[in-house]
């Protein structure tokens, strides 16, 4: 069996009212679905560098900070079925933040120069991120999420 890619994913949560997280769509691919900042780590990155790292390639945001790591997950990519294993990310990002943002995908990524419709989300959130990569909201607040903790 190949080893696992191994990956980040950040939950970016912005507090006003309500609390919101960042999300971003695929400019002309719908089909991708809702996202929130996601990918690779590079050989001798660190994993809290390599999530920052990935929040400003995908959304030129520069002011989040690390919290804590809230879950491993090994779950094979759904489309190519190979083997992957996600640090996911409790991040925060100051209030202040704008509501929403397009943003061109900077690195050398799979995803450079494609552009991302940015805005964060009121949580719990109403519909499921692709992927579901809501699974583990709830590990930051139970009540941020309508799924049972983990849950696919």
């Amino acid at each position: 069996m190949s080893r696992p890619r191994i990956r980040v994913a950040a939950y970016v949560i912005r507090h006003r009212a309500v609390p919101e997280v960042l999300v971003f769509d695929h400019v002309g691919i719908p089909e991708a679905g809702t996202q929130v900042p996601a990918g690779g780590v590079t050989s001798g990155e660190g994993l809290e560098e390599a999530v920052l790292r990935e929040v400003a390639e995908e959304t030129g945001l520069l002011t989040a900070t690390v919290v804590r790591q809230v879950a491993v997950e090994d779950k094979p990519h759904p489309d190519t079925g190979q083997p992957r294993r996600t640090s996911f990310f409790f991040l925060q990002a100051p209030a202040g933040t704008a509501d929403a943002w397009d943003h061109r995908v900077q690195g050398d990524g799979d995803d450079a120069g494609l552009a991302f419709a940015c805005r964060f989300l009121p949580l719990p959130l109403e519909q499921p991120l692709a992927d579901a990569q809501d699974a583990w909201l709830c590990r930051i607040d139970p009540c941020w999420t309508t799924r049972t903790c983990g849950s696919q």
